[in-house]
């Protein structure tokens, strides 16, 4: 976008429909194609783009500035229409208009007595319409851009850090159930188990990201714990990266590799009507009802609707899953205020789940994993998760260059089960089984405001923007649990009774307070644009407070915690072409520092919050249908060591991860769509305890991951397509001493679709086949245990828009 935009001859692009050639249709057959009225099915995405694919399938020339139109989102085009019929609609409410040449069609900016097309405030460039997404690439799979915390909606070629945003169309065609599922389709991030449970841990750069971290339309504390369904989800946004300044800590420390954030669905201009049945492997059967409407003058008023609910045995030999899940999403778009509510129930049970192996001294060797779909789990084993969250935003623009916005949100989170992980004892698969009894309640509040805008400063542009932020949470568990372990085996499981516990911690029937949390945060930054927003550097910080207070289960206060601290960041963008963007970031990740334990000589010193380091260079390309990016980072985590002479607890250690990240997507051929990349990590410890770990790599991190995915329409067969994804996944170590690993792994997954109409009505075929080959193996050994991969996981599914 330009400063003082006008159109410009020199920037003319031509669609020109079905010519390939010189960009010349006869005037014979553009008049033949002027007069015929035809079906159309254009998916949403930037207005120039869908104005040449329009162009393109009714034959006609149409002449247009392609870089000013693709900055506004168009919503697509689906219905019987003439070309002329066609156009018109699409360019309703854009400012633009049609206009009739010699040669066809042109698109130029309406008269407008206000002058607003002369502007002389500034623009930033890369901004997204107020109250809008990003728009999506060509093929809709991955979004044009994302929201970037307290930064708002930006575009991936104009801020200097790394993104990845998948839509609700790439969560449809896959068939993803979880998050986890979405991110799978990200080369930087693979996925292990929690400690004991069954939530996801996400493995960002080889980092962790904990579920409790995730955030839900850029606000922390209100998405559900463990496990998030994708029912009700527009989008899933991975930040790359530690991003302290961006989002604020995150409430439980993880995320310093990198950042989800979830944006909900809503209604949209065309009323949303669908009912989708699935059936997946071995006998679990869904169903989803989506609904959207919008109300009133201009259709201010919006209301979508999502209900889920899934159930039956998995891929998973005696394990069985309950899904249910309800969202109700509201907004109103005024003209300068906009309003949005979030009020969603989940719940998820899961018997007899497949646990984490833990690896006892015994073990010298890891041994291979178990048939993909064995189970080693006991019957009584079980988990439930049932989270209530609600939320609210508000944007009012307090003129055409400033915004102010205020959100916050809250959660209740119930959960209990009872967990039977195992404990290797040899290198042939012997282990001990345990038994604990868990439960856990969570209560947290959230809110955050800001003001963002944009002005100028002679030839310089600035986008300021300024955040407040504040989460509050409190924890309340109890446990029973045996301390003497059962013999079983992880090949052959032996079923025990449910043993008697023999230690408590709390009162399982009403338990106490374990953990409160209170996370403050301000912030400023300024994006400057220099030479047409062709450099743009972005400087900003941010003062955190993070407080924690733990107790342990008999009431006693054993931990409090409570430390400031300023974070900085950094960032150029460079664009040398209007395709290429080069950038280079300096910025941190924050955690709560440690105490120093019983054990030390310096029992109970409090360490400031851990402050991790990253500084990243990459490119990103961009050719309007298809994009690509480069980068190269190093990230510098410290962590606390105790000296095995002094017994001194300090924080002097340090992992240091630098990696390689290379990504493709987008449809660089008409009917081809790509989701590929890959990454390479060199990790190193340093500092370790009296030296003897020095060198070695860390703990569950593979030395490279890549994806190759791809989705192609079948020629000749109208509304058919097949794609499939290879993952691979280099060995990881389990241990700091480096003497215990497992080896690499590759997964092959299948799908196929297939879009038809009966009586009007859009139908929609798909089948995925997760895991082709049954492959057995361990996906992780982050936390220093083992997750197994998944097995052979087929899912059906039939949508219907009615």
């Amino acid at each position: 976008m330009l400063l003082r935009s006008r159109l410009r001859p020199h920037s003319l692009a031509l669609a020109v429909g079905l010519a390939l050639t010189g960009g010349v249709v006869l005037p014979t057959l553009a008049a033949e194609a002027a007069s015929q009225q035809r079906q159309y099915d254009i998916a949403p995405g930037p207005l120039g783009e869908v104005l040449a694919r329009f162009a393109a399938q009714a034959g006609i020339p149409l002449a247009f500035e392609a870089q000013a139109l693709n900055q506004q989102q168009s919503g697509g085009l689906k219905g019987s229409f003439a070309p002329e019929q066609g156009l018109e609609h699409l360019l309703q409410g854009s400012g633009y208009r049609l206009v009739r040449k010699n040669s066809g069609y042109g698109v130029e900016a309406a008269p407008d007595d206000s002058g607003a097309l002369e502007m002389d405030a500034t623009t930033v460039s890369g901004a997204v319409q107020r109250g809008e997404l990003p728009p999506a690439y060509a093929g809709g799979q991955v979004a044009r851009g994302a929201q970037l915390g307290m930064l708002g909606n930006q575009d991936i070629q104009d801020v200097p850090f790394s993104f990845a945003s998948y839509t609700a169309k790439t969560i449809q065609d896959t068939q993803a159930q979880t998050v986890g599922d979405v991110l799978l389709n990200d080369a930087s991030v693979r996925q292990g188990n929690g400690y004991g449970n069954f939530s996801q841990i996400f493995v960002i750069r080889g980092l962790p990201l904990s579920t409790d971290d995730v955030s839900l339309n850029g606000l922390y504390g209100v998405t559900p714990r463990q496990i998030i369904g994708t029912e009700s989800l527009e989008r899933v946004e991975l930040f790359k990266g530690p991003n302290a300044f961006i989002n604020g800590v995150t409430p439980s420390g993880s995320g310093i590799g990198g950042a989800v954030n979830l944006q909900t669905k809503r209604a949209e201009d065309t009323p949303t009507r669908s009912v989708t049945l699935g059936y997946g492997s071995d006998n679990q059967i869904g169903e989803h009802l989506d609904l959207g409407q919008r109300f009133g003058e201009d259709n201010r008023f919006g209301a979508r609707v999502n209900l889920a609910q899934r159930e039956g045995e998995t891929g998973v030999d005696d394990e069985n899953q309950r899904y249910k899940l309800a969202t109700v999403n509201l907004d109103y778009r005024g003209e300068r205020l906009r309003l949005m509510t979030d009020f969603g129930y989940q719940k998820q049970r899961i018997n007899q789940g497949r646990p984490v192996v833990y690896v006892g001294t015994g073990v010298t060797s890891i041994p291979h994993a178990p048939d993909a779909d064995d189970n080693y789990a006991q019957s009584w084993s079980y988990s439930q998760l049932e989270d209530t969250f609600g939320m609210f935003r508000a944007e009012y623009d307090l003129n055409d260059n400033w915004t102010a916005y205020l959100s916050g949100g809250a959660k209740h989170t119930r959960e209990n089960g009872s967990y039977s992980a195992l404990t290797l004892s040899d290198n042939n698969g012997a282990a001990g089984g345990g038994m604990m009894d868990a439960t856990h309640d969570e209560d947290n509040k959230s809110a955050m405001a800001g003001l963002n805008g944009h002005f100028a400063t002679g030839p310089v542009s600035h986008q300021m923007n300024l955040s407040v932020a504040g989460i509050w949470a409190e924890q309340r568990s109890a446990y029973t649990m045996i301390t003497k372990r059962y013999p079983t085996d992880i090949y052959n499981p032996v079923q025990t009774p449910k043993p008697a516990p023999t230690l408590t911690g709390g009162d399982y029937s009403d338990p106490g307070i374990v953990g409160k949390t209170l996370n403050k945060s301000l912030a400023a930054a300024d994006t400057l644009g220099f030479l047409d927003d062709r450099v743009l550097l972005t400087v900003g910080v941010r003062r955190q407070s993070i407080g924690t207070d733990g107790w342990n289960y008999v009431g006693k206060r054993t931990a409090s915690y409570d430390e400031s601290i300023t974070t900085p960041v950094y960032g150029l963008v460079v664009k040398p072409t209007e395709y290429l963007s080069l950038y280079a970031n300096r910025i941190e990740g924050l955690a709560a520092g440690p105490t120093a334990p019983s054990s030390a000589s310096n029992f109970g010193e409090v360490f400031a919050p851990n402050r991790s380091k990253q500084v990243e260079v990459g490119a990103k390309l961009d050719f309007g249908s298809y994009g690509g990016n480069l980068a190269f980072y190093r990230i510098e985590q410290p962590f606390s060591t105790t000296d095995p002479d002094s017994k001194l607890f300090s924080v002097d250690g340090e992992q240091e991860n630098r990696g390689v990240e290379l990504n493709v997507f987008g449809e660089p051929v008409d009917g081809l769509r790509l989701l590929a990349g890959g990454t390479w990590i060199d990790t190193e410890l340093k500092n370790t305890a009296g030296g003897k770990t020095d060198g070695n790599r860390a703990v569950g991190v593979p030395t490279f991951q890549y994806n190759l995915g791809a989705d192609w329409d079948v020629p000749g067969l109208q509304g058919a397509a097949l794609n499939g994804r290879v993952l691979r996944t280099g060995g990881q170590y389990l241990d700091a001493a480096n003497d215990l690993s497992i080896p690499a792994w590759t997964r092959f997954d299948l799908g196929a679709r297939y879009a038809f109409k009966v009586d009007e009505r859009d139908v929609t075929l798909r089948a995925n086949l997760e895991n082709v080959a049954n492959k057995s193996y361990w996906a992780s050994t982050i936390g220093g245990y083992l997750t197994q991969g998944d097995p052979r996981t087929l899912k059906l599914s039939m949508t219907v828009d009615f």
